[in-house]
């Protein structure tokens, strides 16, 4: 149709009577052109724009529904269809292996066998209902009203994350779905897969099957995995014989098994564990009151130990393994076999002989710890803290590792007073005043007796070999300072726990460090590992256990990387810290004669004797005041670094066979001797490399042609030779060892190591720590 307008009239070009002629009317002309803004849009009106913003507003709204709910309801219905539920059975397979250990040759060491290892899969009505309770009581209080993920929780857990705060958001089904699986990756995915899982476990099965299936593969802690292997481990019954007060305490523990023998918090788990079922109404609040803290039985009575690896290695493993990766609710689940630096000819002479070592001794308080470390790798070769079970009062209790307990190292800390001192560059041929009863500062501090010092000029060198107190702390207290020797200390490998988390500590508030008493404490396994790296000619190399680790797939699960070593006493130069380390040896080879010791055959040796002396108590006779509680002998070949450590439980004014004090050379120096006769028997011989001298060349000495200088090395016996040396060296306020050296007889340095000057010592130098009071 086509209108035609002329002269204000419209022609009808069909001939109707649809169009009137005539003229138009006002409002049948077309719309003028709408208002344009300054960019050349359109001016809406207002309700133009409410409109428009509406229109918006529905198209995101449509957008966000789509992207936020059906895209990801659809996700869900597929990830729901494609997933399965583990069941309880086949996640119990994988659970409670034993750990198969080995020693470095391969052969078998033995089986660390878990808590109720042979456990069964428990049935609901065999789980009773407080154990139920307070497990859901604890881990998810909505358990019984949720789908299995819980939103409330999992937005408090994002708050959480967000704000630094503690606390989850996973129920009872999400953690049953992430141990059975053993995914705990950090990604969306496996959180997504977990709450599909979650929710398709709840429309399977009833709530009762899923706290069942929960409690029978959760772990407790104590190597138990399932409720039923946690009641056995921790109260030797049944789990439908437990209470309310002990159910309450592995419920706790759920959250935090791997600390379950700190007892501060297996406390604070069950009072949490206990409230909560307050709270849930599931005990009632004067139930809760009287609720008493269910003591668990000893950890030593918590598993079969037969044909089991030495627990102390064993427990040096996990934490190893826990550091790589392997944390330790997965320690029995991997069914591992492990391959540990361990060599079975040390580790059963070191077992043998420190064992044998206390047999015939009077004092039954004596203890003892050997380590053994392979300088070339920093693996442990041997370990041995004492025996793994003691009787307290007829009970049956787990022994303190005593290799891995800190003790005052006594004099067996000097070789890092001098490294300090090397480090400055100043020599084993620097001398000092090495009188007796010197006074530093107010204190007085002596030797061992009015005879036995070194003189006015004392060589760094000669000092060592008789252990010179007085040398050593004005070494440090007026050359050194502390703070280096802490320094010099923790580069050779002291581990303290401000330097690598270890259990040392070393106090630098005052000179006790220079004699290593006070606050300076040192375990036996630190001792091994440090004096390693003089040994290795300055390399220091952690101290490890584990070679390898594989899984029951035989796949390698960890494996340890060999160390090149680092340079431990001059950052970036090696050989200056061969030097310094090669000075040290060279000052520790004549103590071997001197403390009344021997080198294995073909292989040469160098170590330190050490004391520490007892403070008499008020209670007790006066002459405790000359007994010793801590007995050391440290010393190392080219291929092996053995500490030996004998003393007690605190400090105990211990004593020998009769009545006589205990030193470095009493029973310490002889175990060390024998261990490295029998580990170095049929090996290859060894000889320390040659290094340059530091310092000065050796002063004049009169005794160039002093022939009476046995050869290094005399076959100890248990009781000293009145005419030898001991050694040691950190006896405060002994007024003489009567079994100490009275002689000038003493082995021979090397070349250019000044031969000493004649004396006439009587027994182990002592330190005096403030005004007479003797060294703690």
């Amino acid at each position: 149709m086509t209108h035609h307008v002329h002269n204000g009239t419209v022609d009808n070009q069909y001939g109707d009577d649809r169009y009137d002629d005539g003229p138009l009317d006002a409002d049948d002309v077309f719309p003028a052109e709408p208002a344009l803004d300054a960019k050349g849009r359109p001016v809406l009106t207002a309700a133009q724009r409410k409109k428009r913003r509406w229109k918006i507003i529905r198209r995101c709204a449509y957008a966000f529904v789509g992207v936020f709910i059906v895209i990801p309801a659809i996700a869900f219905v597929i990830t729901y269809f494609s997933v399965d539920v583990p069941s309880p059975q086949s996640v119990a397979q994988g659970q409670s292996q034993a750990v198969t250990y080995l020693y470095a040759d391969g052969t078998p060491m033995g089986k660390d066998v878990p808590s109720g290892g042979n456990r069964q899969i428990l049935t609901a009505d065999q789980i009773p209902d407080v154990m139920k309770h307070a497990a859901i009581a604890t881990e998810d209080s909505s358990f019984e009203t949720n789908s299995g993920f819980d939103v409330t929780g999992i937005l408090r857990a994002v708050y959480n994350q967000v704000t630094g705060g503690t606390g989850g958001g996973s129920t009872i089904s999400q953690q049953y779905i992430k141990k059975a699986t053993d995914n705990d990756a950090p990604t969306l995915t496996r959180k997504w897969t977990e709450l599909a899982k979650s929710f398709k476990m709840n429309q399977t099965y009833s709530k009762q099957d899923i706290i069942t299936a929960y409690l029978n593969i959760i772990y407790f802690g104590r190597g138990a995995y399932g409720v039923g292997a946690a009641s056995q481990a921790y109260f030797h019954k049944d789990v439908k014989d437990l209470t309310f007060s002990e159910a309450a305490l592995l419920a706790g523990l759920i959250q935090q098994p791997g600390r379950s023998e700190n007892s501060k918090v297996a406390h604070d788990r069950w009072n949490t564990a206990l409230d909560r079922m307050v709270e849930n109404h599931y005990i009632t609040a004067a139930d809760r009151k009287a609720a008493q803290f269910p003591t668990p039985i000893p950890l030593s009575e918590s598993k079969d130990d037969s044909g089991a690896p030495y627990a102390f290695i064993t427990d040096q493993v996990k934490a190893e393994l826990a550091a790589h990766g392997i944390s330790d609710d997965q320690y029995y689940s991997g069914g591992y076999t492990i391959q540990t630096t361990i060599d079975p000819k040390a580790q059963q002479a070191a077992e043998k002989l420190s064992t044998d070592a206390l047999k015939d001794q009077s004092d039954n308080r004596l203890l003892d710890a050997l380590v053994a470390v392979d300088p070339k790798t920093g693996g442990v070769l041997a370990y041995y803290g004492g025996p793994t079970i003691v009787d307290v009062n007829g009970q049956k209790q787990a022994a303190r590792d005593w290799a891995d307990t800190p003790q005052n190292p006594g004099s067996s800390m000097k070789p890092y007073d001098l490294t300090a001192f090397l480090k400055m560059g100043k020599g084993i041929n620097s001398t000092f005043d090495g009188r007796n009863n010197r006074e530093f500062d107010g204190r007085i501090v002596r030797n061992a007796g009015d005879s036995d010092s070194c003189s006015e000029q004392c060589t760094v060198a000669e000092a060592m070999k008789i252990s010179a107190n007085t040398v050593f702390y004005d070494m440090v207290l007026n050359q050194t300072k502390q703070g280096p020797v802490k320094q010099a200390a923790e580069e050779a490998g002291v581990k303290t726990k401000d330097n690598g988390g270890g259990n040392s500590q070393i106090d630098i508030s005052n000179n006790n460090i220079s004699l290593g008493g006070g606050d300076t404490k040192i375990t036996p396994a630190d001792q091994a590992s440090a004096y390693a790296t003089f040994a290795s000619g300055g390399l220091q190399r952690d101290r490890h256990f584990v070679l390898k680790v594989t899984n029951s797939q035989n796949e390698v699960a960890y494996e340890t990387e060999a160390q090149p070593g680092k340079s431990a006493f001059a950052d970036g130069d090696p050989e200056l810290s061969k030097q310094i380390a090669g000075n040290v040896t060279d000052t520790l080879e004549p103590v071997i004669g001197f403390s009344k010791l021997k080198c294995p055959s073909g292989h040469e040796c160098a170590g330190k004797t050490g004391t520490q002396q007892h403070t008499r108590r008020p209670d007790e006779p006066a002459s405790a005041a000359n007994a010793n509680a801590q007995t050391w002998m440290v010393g190392y070949t080219p291929s092996v670094s053995v500490a030996v450590w004998v003393g007690a439980d605190g400090d105990q004014a211990l004593h020998g066979k009769g009545s006589s004090p205990i030193f470095g050379s009493t029973i310490a120096g002889p175990l060390w001797q024998k261990f490295m006769n029998t580990y170095l028997t049929g090996k290859p011989a060894e000889k320390f490399d040659q290094v340059a001298l530091i310092g000065n060349e050796a002063p004049p000495s009169d005794q160039s042609t002093d022939t009476n200088v046995p050869p290094t090395g005399i076959t100890p016996t248990d009781t000293p030779d009145p005419n030898a040396g001991n050694g040691d060296g950190n006896n405060p306020v002994n007024p003489g060892d009567p079994n100490g050296p009275s002689g000038g007889n003493f082995p021979s340095f090397p070349s250019h190591i000044p031969k000493p000057p004649k004396h006439t010592p009587t027994g182990d130098p002592t330190p005096t720590d403030t005004g007479g009071t003797p060294t703690s």
